[in-house]
């Protein structure tokens, strides 16, 4: 096989998790444009579907959109019969779904003044939707007997503390922001996850690995992108296709003796 040969995804099944959003969507169109079928999996079935129909006409790869709320155990069962009945064997999973809940300011509140409830809601997308979303997905690998790819999404922030200074004036869908601790706490579990899948899982030939985006350009203001950017080595904060090239490859044959591993794709914010 060929260096380049060994990027392409033709004839494997991928799911993608928060499929419809930011680093989602992009990550779909990335795996679709090497041959995968992908599955968008995303709370929003409405989104998932103009996606995938988006995709299918981009791409020669099958892309369907499937609703699911992954914190929801039944939810997750049903979609993961789904995909396997529509796509066949599952060989990929970006397991990316992430929440800052329904409302913005209770998410951004204060460490001292957070409320239980506020936490609950994050852990239980942030950290129990990981749990369930690779546990269905991860024992369909196993059964099959597949060398599979399983990629988790963390946040620079589960592996390093915000720099509390860069939040003066910073504003996020017109509200104050900070980086709440739930939040960091959250993408911390998400690595332990991950390492803990990787030895688990390695007998069989399934593959575990972490992406971790550094502060990726969504809403954010001026004044905070300049204050994130002056942070960073490379200067800008990172753009949602920034991600594409890392899940790929680690779904691909060019990671086969890549598991385990906690990449910061983060423009160098991380080595500072």
């Amino acid at each position: 096989m060929s260096e380049t040969g060994r990027f392409d995804l033709s004839g494997r099944a991928a799911v993608v998790t928060g499929g419809a959003g930011i680093i989602g969507s992009k990550v779909c169109a990335g795996l679709a444009e090497q041959g995968a079928a992908v599955a968008i999996v995303d709370l929003n079935q409405q989104a998932a579907s103009e996606l995938a129909h988006s995709l299918n006409d981009r791409y020669e790869s099958t892309v369907i959109g499937v609703a699911c709320d992954v914190a929801n155990p039944d939810s997750v069962e049903a979609m993961a019969r789904s995909v396997s009945d529509r796509l066949g064997t599952i060989d990929i999973l970006f397991n990316n779904a992430a929440t800052k809940g329904d409302d913005l300011t209770a998410f951004f509140q204060p460490y001292e003044d957070y409320a239980l409830e506020t936490w609950r809601q994050i852990m239980e997308v942030n950290v129990d939707g990981m749990f369930l979303v690779s546990q269905a997905i991860g024992k369909r690998m196993k059964a099959a007997k597949v060398a599979g790819s399983i990629i988790q999404t963390s946040s620079i922030y589960g592996i390093m503390a915000p720099d509390q200074r860069i939040y003066d004036g910073s504003e996020y869908m017109g509200v104050e922001i900070n980086t709440p601790a739930v939040y960091a706490a959250s993408k911390a579990a998400v690595v332990g996850l991950s390492n803990y899948l990787a030895t688990y899982w390695a007998d069989c030939g399934i593959r575990v690995n972490t992406l971790v985006p550094g502060g990726v350009s969504s809403g954010q203001n001026t004044v905070f992108s300049q204050s994130y950017s002056n942070r960073v080595p490379l200067g800008r904060m990172a753009d949602s296709e920034d991600m594409v090239g890392t899940v790929v490859f680690l779904a691909s044959n060019a990671a086969s003796y890549i598991t385990g591993q906690t990449i910061a794709v983060d423009g160098g914010l991380s080595v500072w």
